[in-house]
């Protein structure tokens, strides 16, 4: 089974992650905050993830990886 990963301390929100998902289980977490000063993004539902990799090719910073 693919893991989906996020280096939370690498993120620094943008978003682009989030309006990438097609099944739209990405969210930016307010309630977190790296050692950047930004709120991560987070998965809301793994069970419903496809890992089709589409937030890893909008992640401007790398932050995201999908291992198969």
């Amino acid at each position: 089974m693919a893991k989906w990963t996020i280096q939370a301390e690498r993120c620094k929100g943008c978003g682009l992650c989030v309006d990438a998902c097609p099944k739209q289980i990405l969210r930016i977490d307010p309630d977190v905050i790296n050692h950047k000063g930004h709120s991560p993004a987070q998965m809301t539902d793994e069970t419903r993830c496809t890992k089709c990799g589409f937030c890893v090719l909008m992640c401007p910073d790398c932050a995201i990886t999908v291992e198969r």
